[in-house]
């Protein structure tokens, strides 16, 4: 406000007309968040209860005791001042920021875990459908490799190195656009980097299991073929 109105000037002592009364100027505060983290900074001021009544009025509490405790000495507080007032609720800050500032981000978080959620189910089950397939396009190969003397868990790991392969591709390609694309959402983010390394090497380890589970079933299966059955059909 300072630097719209009064271009940078000090404005200490200066006056300004609010709702018809002249009020002057005492001090000048820090510029702050009022709904969300990710709002701009807007011209904002303060004006003392006295000369603005609001019914509901906050007070901001520094205290170790928990808001259970606090509550009734609060409002024994309160009536000794005015039998009439009463505390309406007594929450900590944390939650007080949980439920104004951050509630709509927390909805959003959500709804991207969940379809997260469901994407990783998908791309598992894609990939269960893809590796069961390819091993049963691949009985007289895997069979002649038995008959020939391959352990059944050369058969195990050549299959799921099979599946890992198809996931290391889709897992370079996928980072690829991830980190072009990212950026993009970067002014969405409070205090985290859109190129985390945490975020990203957590994501490798979940699409890591996932791909390793949905190629377990069909590489076990590849185990159980019967050679003497495979080269006859």
């Amino acid at each position: 406000m300072v630097a719209q109105y009064w271009h940078g000037d000090d404005p200490i002592g200066k006056r300004l007309q609010v709702k018809g009364q002249s009020m002057r100027v005492v001090g000048v505060a820090k510029l702050a968040k009022y709904a969300t983290f990710t709002e701009a900074p807007k011209a904002f001021f303060y004006v003392p209860l006295r000369q603005n009544f609001s019914i509901r009025a906050t007070l901001n509490i520094r205290t170790s005791v928990q808001p259970a405790t606090l509550a009734a000495s609060l409002a024994r507080e309160i009536h000794a001042l005015d039998g009439s007032l009463a505390p309406f609720d007594v929450i900590t800050m944390r939650e007080s920021i949980n439920f104004t500032a951050l509630s709509s981000q927390r909805i959003v978080v959500a709804l991207l875990a969940i379809f997260g959620g469901l994407a990783l189910v998908l791309a598992a089950v894609g990939l269960y459908g893809v590796m069961a397939y390819a091993v049963s396009q691949s009985t007289r190969d895997l069979g002649l490799r038995m008959a020939l003397g391959a352990r059944r868990s050369n058969l195990l790991w050549l299959v799921i190195s099979h599946g890992l392969a198809l996931t290391a591709g889709g897992v370079v390609l996928g980072t690829a656009g991830a980190l072009s694309l990212t950026r993009l959402i970067g002014n969405l983010l409070y205090k985290v980097s859109p190129r985390d390394p945490f975020a990203f090497g957590s994501a490798l380890v979940v699409i890591a299991i996932a791909s390793t589970t949905a190629c377990l079933l069909p590489a076990w299966r590849a185990t159980l073929i019967n050679p003497v059955r495979a080269l006859r059909e």
